[in-house]
């Protein structure tokens, strides 16, 4: 039995927290609040995100310090705006030889920096390549009730990415390992935008045509991105790309989707948020990711038509028009040589 601190009790921190106790581990769920802490170890219950009942070796704490003590693993599944205050918060209190895993999916406007690169700038002296990111298709609600799932953990020191495979690995959680930390990052913060599409598709009444495009041409966007940032554009091909983004595009699991679809439906931004409740991170990654493309040089059509919508007051059928009447081109223009430069 591990001890494993899980820093974050929204909906994705308490199905982690449920894998891990379910394979024997001792965890210990962090919340920034007292109040729901001890409601979680009253009830057994998180009810506000997650309402299903909780395995006995799940404690809530609200203090970080506590829930950290003699910890060999601590994951961080906090909505990307907090990455940098809640690693801050962890100097001086970490144990020596913890692993930091995350499972947040986002890039932080204005810096364009990833979740892993806001933990090593935070955290200077834990080893950046000793960093773990876990990503892949995975709605909390399903991982909850053990249904089957697969996600992929990243680092760039193969010890600690098999030991977080180690940690989560079981007959209802597959865990994959990889190096490329940048390809996992940017496939699971990249899809919430195409996913924010689909929904907007789907409000405003399109069909499967229409999603089957933009889940396609988003992932030629996300890889043509993400290989000019240096990432392997196999990676895309893999959970945190193809996967992630058939996931969050299909389900109304997913908060982007819903998002989307009242964008689609005539609903204000502002409004939007205010009735989801919880955090979407697309939104945040929609901003940074078309200063990525531009300052990149990348073409990235559908991510800056939601731009135009989420932050010009673009009207949805407008976008749609410019992006169909674009000028003709070739279907793989530009991911051809990707490929071929990859095997050659």
């Amino acid at each position: 039995m591990k001890k494993v601190a899980v820093l974050g009790a929204g909906s994705w921190g308490t199905a982690l927290s449920i894998v891990l106790a379910d394979n024997g581990h001792a965890v210990r769920l962090w919340s920034h609040r007292a109040e729901q802490a001890r409601a979680i170890n009253q009830m057994k219950r998180n009810e506000k995100y997650l309402n299903v009942e909780l395995p006995d070796k799940i404690q809530a704490f609200s203090d970080l310090s506590e829930a950290v003590e003699d910890t060999e693993a601590v994951v961080i599944v906090v909505p990307a705006k907090a990455i940098r205050e809640v690693t801050r918060s962890l100097r001086g209190i970490l144990p020596e030889e913890a692993t930091i895993i995350h499972a947040t999916k986002g890039i932080e406007p204005v810096t364009l920096k990833r979740v892993s690169e806001m933990i090593a700038e935070e955290f200077p002296a834990y080893p950046s390549d000793d960093i773990v990111v876990l990503s892949g298709p995975s709605h909390a609600e399903e991982v909850a009730l053990r249904h089957p799932t697969t996600v992929t953990v990243a680092a760039k020191n193969p010890l600690k990415s098999k030991h977080a495979q180690n940690l989560f690995n079981s007959d209802t959680f597959r865990v994959y390992t990889s190096q490329d930390v940048l390809g996992i990052e940017l496939g699971g913060a990249l899809k919430n935008i195409i996913a924010l599409g689909a929904g907007i598709s789907d409000g405003l009444g399109y069909g499967d045509n229409a999603k089957a495009a933009l889940i396609t041409r988003g992932l030629a966007e996300i890889t043509r991105l993400g290989t000019s940032l240096g990432a392997n554009p196999i990676s895309f091909l893999g959970l945190s790309g193809v996967g992630d983004l058939i996931v969050t595009c299909t389900s109304v699991h997913s908060r982007n989707w819903r998002a989307g679809n009242l964008l689609g439906k005539g609903h204000k931004l502002d409004d939007v948020l205010s009735e989801m409740g919880m955090v979407v991170e697309g939104v945040r990654t929609v901003k940074a990711a078309h200063q990525i493309a531009e300052e990149q040089d990348v073409e990235m059509p559908i991510t800056s038509g939601i731009y135009h919508i989420l932050f010009e007051n673009k009207k949805p059928k407008d976008a749609v028009t410019q992006l169909m009447t674009r000028d003709k081109r070739e279907e793989m223009a530009g991911l051809d040589q990707l490929l071929k430069e990859l095997y050659s």
